[in-house]
């Protein structure tokens, strides 16, 4: 979509498109403040060598991003999407608190899904914020896969760990995450499977068939005609 990516213009073209969920990432800025952002340095969304942790809230706000767009902080873009549900991959640990304040001042721990690619971060986020969904962090993904694979269904229910949700990308290197024995599996522990990243609607189209509860995707406006047409 036409718009910056985690900035506040892109998450209303998606909420305008009739997207319910919003799915971001989020730093600790130099100030302690959850920020949104994904890579750790701003080199590639704004041509500046300089890490978002170096940067207080303050100075972030001021760069520009194209159309007039700067980062928010997530407290921001919970109080100006009251009615979106939103995923939060939490990149590091200095996050961790500040997001959880952000949650918390918001009042908003039951319309997020808290996850981070470290196990150990998301088991300390459920923990943290106990009113919150989360998902499997990448050892828990994998452990998932395998015994999924191995129809062991005691072993994948230990990898979830109190997860909701498995939030994965089709494929690591050579190997097939997603499969209709890993969604089948996630669905009779009472998980959902959420692939990430969905751009190209034949392949929407492929996962739904499979029977995958959510695509992470850029385009929003494309993701709801899929939908449109198969309802």
């Amino acid at each position: 979509m036409d718009a910056p990516e985690n900035t506040l213009l892109a998450f209303a073209k998606a909420v305008a498109a009739g997207a319910r969920y919003i799915e971001t990432d989020v730093r600790a800025t130099h100030d302690d403040v959850s920020v949104i952002a994904h890579d750790e340095s701003l080199a590639r969304v704004a041509g500046r060598e300089v890490s978002v942790a170096q940067l207080t809230m303050a100075e972030l706000r001021r760069i520009d991003l194209g159309h007039g767009q700067g980062l928010p902080s997530l407290e921001e873009a919970l109080d100006a999407f009251p009615d979106a549900r939103f995923n939060i991959d939490v990149k590091d640990q200095r996050a961790v608190e500040a997001t959880v304040a952000a949650v918390t001042r918001t009042r908003s721990s039951e319309r997020v899904l808290v996850t981070s690619f470290s196990d150990r971060r998301r088991r300390q986020l459920a923990r943290l914020v106990p009113d919150a969904v989360s998902s499997v962090g990448a050892t828990g993904v994998l452990g998932f896969r395998l015994s999924s694979f191995a129809h062991a269904g005691t072993l994948a229910s230990r990898a979830l760990r109190g997860a909701r949700a498995l939030q994965i990308p089709e494929r690591t290197g050579p190997l097939r995450l997603v499969t209709r024995q890993l969604v089948d599996t996630a669905h009779t522990l009472g998980a959902e499977v959420h692939v990430w990243t969905v751009n190209d609607p034949r392949d929407m189209v492929r996962l739904l068939d499979l029977g995958v509860d959510g695509l992470v995707t850029d385009r929003a406006d494309l993701a709801m005609q899929v939908i449109a047409e198969r309802s």
